[in-house]
Protein backbone atom coordinates (compact mmCIF):
# COMPACT_ATOMS: atom_id res chain seq x y z
CA UNK A 1 0.00 0.00 0.00
CA UNK A 2 3.21 2.41 0.25
CA UNK A 3 3.29 2.46 -3.94
CA UNK A 4 -0.65 3.84 -3.42
CA UNK A 5 0.45 6.35 -1.17
CA UNK A 6 3.45 7.81 -2.99
CA UNK A 7 1.23 7.68 -6.21
CA UNK A 8 -1.43 9.70 -4.24
CA UNK A 9 1.40 12.01 -3.28
CA UNK A 10 2.41 12.20 -6.53
CA UNK A 11 -0.85 13.44 -7.96
CA UNK A 12 -1.74 15.39 -5.26
CA UNK A 13 1.39 17.45 -5.49
CA UNK A 14 1.15 18.09 -9.33
CA UNK A 15 -2.20 19.11 -9.13
CA UNK A 16 -1.24 21.32 -6.51
CA UNK A 17 2.11 22.77 -8.75
CA UNK A 18 -0.57 23.23 -11.48
CA UNK A 19 -3.63 25.40 -9.39
CA UNK A 20 -0.94 27.51 -8.05
CA UNK A 21 0.78 28.14 -11.41
CA UNK A 22 -2.32 28.80 -13.21
CA UNK A 23 -3.48 31.46 -10.16
CA UNK A 24 0.29 32.86 -10.37
CA UNK A 25 -0.45 33.41 -13.41
CA UNK A 26 -4.11 35.24 -13.62
CA UNK A 27 -2.30 37.19 -10.78
CA UNK A 28 0.52 38.38 -13.55
CA UNK A 29 -2.32 38.89 -15.93
CA UNK A 30 -4.44 41.15 -12.98
CA UNK A 31 -1.18 43.19 -12.23
CA UNK A 32 -0.36 43.78 -16.19
CA UNK A 33 -3.97 44.99 -16.66
CA UNK A 34 -3.50 47.09 -13.62
CA UNK A 35 -0.18 48.39 -14.46
CA UNK A 36 -0.63 49.00 -18.41
CA UNK A 37 2.79 48.20 -19.76
CA UNK A 38 3.60 48.24 -23.14
CA UNK A 39 1.25 45.67 -24.91
CA UNK A 40 3.68 45.25 -27.49
CA UNK A 41 7.14 44.45 -24.64
CA UNK A 42 7.72 41.27 -24.18
CA UNK A 43 6.40 41.07 -20.78
CA UNK A 44 3.25 42.19 -21.86
CA UNK A 45 3.44 39.31 -25.02
CA UNK A 46 4.76 36.70 -23.35
CA UNK A 47 1.72 37.44 -20.03
CA UNK A 48 -0.93 37.02 -22.69
CA UNK A 49 0.55 34.35 -24.48
CA UNK A 50 0.53 31.73 -21.48
CA UNK A 51 -2.69 33.00 -20.29
CA UNK A 52 -4.97 33.54 -23.05
CA UNK A 53 -5.72 29.80 -23.38
CA UNK A 54 -6.71 29.70 -20.25
CA UNK A 55 -8.69 33.32 -20.45
CA UNK A 56 -10.33 33.08 -23.53
CA UNK A 57 -12.95 30.38 -22.77
CA UNK A 58 -13.88 31.73 -20.08
CA UNK A 59 -14.40 35.28 -21.86
CA UNK A 60 -16.45 33.82 -23.83
CA UNK A 61 -18.61 31.97 -21.29
CA UNK A 62 -18.98 35.55 -19.76
CA UNK A 63 -19.67 37.02 -22.72
CA UNK A 64 -22.80 34.96 -23.43
CA UNK A 65 -23.75 35.51 -19.83
CA UNK A 66 -23.77 39.34 -20.84
CA UNK A 67 -21.38 39.80 -17.86
CA UNK A 68 -18.10 41.76 -18.26
CA UNK A 69 -15.02 40.17 -19.83
CA UNK A 70 -12.64 42.01 -17.70
CA UNK A 71 -13.57 39.51 -14.82
CA UNK A 72 -12.06 36.77 -16.62
CA UNK A 73 -8.77 36.40 -15.12
CA UNK A 74 -10.99 36.38 -12.00
CA UNK A 75 -13.29 33.82 -12.85
CA UNK A 76 -10.56 31.91 -14.21
CA UNK A 77 -9.02 31.63 -10.59
CA UNK A 78 -11.96 30.93 -8.82
CA UNK A 79 -12.46 27.65 -11.52
CA UNK A 80 -8.88 26.88 -11.25
CA UNK A 81 -9.50 26.26 -7.65
CA UNK A 82 -12.70 24.66 -7.48
CA UNK A 83 -11.76 22.28 -10.78
CA UNK A 84 -8.57 21.68 -8.74
CA UNK A 85 -10.78 21.42 -5.40
CA UNK A 86 -12.83 18.42 -7.26
CA UNK A 87 -9.52 16.55 -8.50
CA UNK A 88 -8.14 16.23 -5.84
CA UNK A 89 -11.36 14.79 -3.90
CA UNK A 90 -11.39 12.41 -7.47
CA UNK A 91 -7.74 11.51 -6.28
CA UNK A 92 -8.19 10.83 -2.95
CA UNK A 93 -11.38 8.83 -3.64
CA UNK A 94 -9.65 6.47 -6.16
CA UNK A 95 -6.90 6.06 -3.44
CA UNK A 96 -8.84 5.40 -0.72
CA UNK A 97 -11.50 2.54 -3.04
CA UNK A 98 -7.71 1.15 -4.28
CA UNK A 99 -6.46 1.08 -0.59
CA UNK A 100 -9.40 -0.14 0.47
CA UNK A 101 -10.19 -3.07 -1.66
CA UNK A 102 -6.82 -4.51 -1.75
CA UNK A 103 -6.99 -4.78 2.09
CA UNK A 104 -9.89 -6.29 1.99
CA UNK A 105 -8.87 -8.94 -1.04
CA UNK A 106 -5.46 -9.49 0.65
CA UNK A 107 -7.65 -10.27 4.48
CA UNK A 108 -10.53 -12.36 2.81
CA UNK A 109 -12.88 -9.73 4.17
CA UNK A 110 -16.11 -9.93 1.46
CA UNK A 111 -18.42 -7.58 3.04
CA UNK A 112 -15.87 -4.86 3.08
CA UNK A 113 -14.35 -5.76 -0.35
CA UNK A 114 -17.72 -5.62 -1.72
CA UNK A 115 -18.29 -2.07 0.40
CA UNK A 116 -15.59 -0.66 -1.10
CA UNK A 117 -16.29 -1.14 -4.95
CA UNK A 118 -19.78 0.11 -3.99
CA UNK A 119 -18.63 4.02 -2.71
CA UNK A 120 -16.08 3.63 -5.34
CA UNK A 121 -18.91 3.33 -8.22
CA UNK A 122 -20.77 5.98 -6.61
CA UNK A 123 -18.33 8.48 -6.03
CA UNK A 124 -18.12 7.39 -10.03
CA UNK A 125 -21.36 8.66 -10.40
CA UNK A 126 -21.48 11.76 -8.41
CA UNK A 127 -18.63 13.14 -10.56
CA UNK A 128 -20.87 11.76 -13.86
CA UNK A 129 -23.49 13.95 -12.06
CA UNK A 130 -21.36 16.88 -11.16
CA UNK A 131 -20.08 16.93 -14.75
CA UNK A 132 -23.02 16.91 -16.42
CA UNK A 133 -23.97 19.95 -14.15
CA UNK A 134 -20.83 22.23 -15.28
CA UNK A 135 -21.11 20.46 -19.08
CA UNK A 136 -24.73 22.05 -19.07
CA UNK A 137 -23.54 25.58 -17.63
CA UNK A 138 -20.69 25.71 -20.55
CA UNK A 139 -23.61 24.83 -23.03
CA UNK A 140 -22.29 21.96 -24.36
CA UNK A 141 -24.62 20.39 -26.73
CA UNK A 142 -26.79 17.52 -26.12
CA UNK A 143 -25.43 15.87 -29.19
CA UNK A 144 -22.31 15.92 -27.86
CA UNK A 145 -21.03 12.31 -27.40
CA UNK A 146 -19.38 13.06 -23.86
CA UNK A 147 -22.83 14.79 -22.86
CA UNK A 148 -24.97 12.21 -24.75
CA UNK A 149 -22.72 9.60 -22.13
CA UNK A 150 -23.72 12.10 -19.31
CA UNK A 151 -27.07 12.28 -19.73
CA UNK A 152 -27.56 8.43 -20.49
CA UNK A 153 -25.81 7.64 -16.87
CA UNK A 154 -27.81 10.30 -14.74
CA UNK A 155 -31.01 10.31 -16.42
CA UNK A 156 -32.06 7.21 -14.86
CA UNK A 157 -32.41 9.39 -11.22
CA UNK A 158 -31.69 13.17 -12.61
CA UNK A 159 -35.34 12.58 -14.89
CA UNK A 160 -37.32 10.84 -12.03
CA UNK A 161 -36.24 14.01 -9.42
CA UNK A 162 -36.77 16.80 -12.02
CA UNK A 163 -40.63 15.74 -12.71
CA UNK A 164 -40.79 15.48 -8.98
CA UNK A 165 -38.89 18.71 -8.33
CA UNK A 166 -40.28 22.01 -9.25
CA UNK A 167 -37.65 25.16 -10.18
CA UNK A 168 -36.94 26.87 -7.58
CA UNK A 169 -36.61 30.53 -9.00
CA UNK A 170 -36.32 29.39 -11.99
CA UNK A 171 -33.38 26.86 -11.08
CA UNK A 172 -33.79 22.99 -11.23
CA UNK A 173 -32.37 21.72 -8.17
CA UNK A 174 -32.47 18.12 -8.84
CA UNK A 175 -28.93 17.30 -9.18
CA UNK A 176 -28.65 18.34 -5.68
CA UNK A 177 -31.10 16.60 -4.57
CA UNK A 178 -29.32 13.28 -6.46
CA UNK A 179 -26.06 14.47 -4.93
CA UNK A 180 -26.89 14.24 -1.44
CA UNK A 181 -29.18 10.89 -2.49
CA UNK A 182 -26.11 9.79 -3.60
CA UNK A 183 -24.22 10.51 -0.66
CA UNK A 184 -26.84 9.30 1.84
CA UNK A 185 -26.33 5.93 0.21
CA UNK A 186 -22.15 6.60 0.18
CA UNK A 187 -22.99 6.73 4.30
CA UNK A 188 -25.27 3.97 4.41
CA UNK A 189 -22.81 1.21 2.51
CA UNK A 190 -19.48 2.70 4.57
CA UNK A 191 -21.63 1.83 8.07
CA UNK A 192 -22.77 -1.46 6.87
CA UNK A 193 -20.13 -3.28 4.51
CA UNK A 194 -17.66 -1.54 5.41
CA UNK A 195 -17.91 -0.88 8.89
CA UNK A 196 -16.36 2.79 9.42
Amino acid sequence: MLILDRVFWLINSAVTVVIVVIIALMLLRLIANVVNPNPFGWTSQTIRRLTDPLIGPVRRALVRAGVDPKYAPLVTILATILLGWFALQIVSGVTMTLDGTLRSLVSHAMAPFIGYLLNGLLSFYILLIFLRVIFSWVNVSYSHRWMRLLVTATEPLLGPLRRAIPLIGGFDISPLVALLIVQVLQTAVARTLIGS
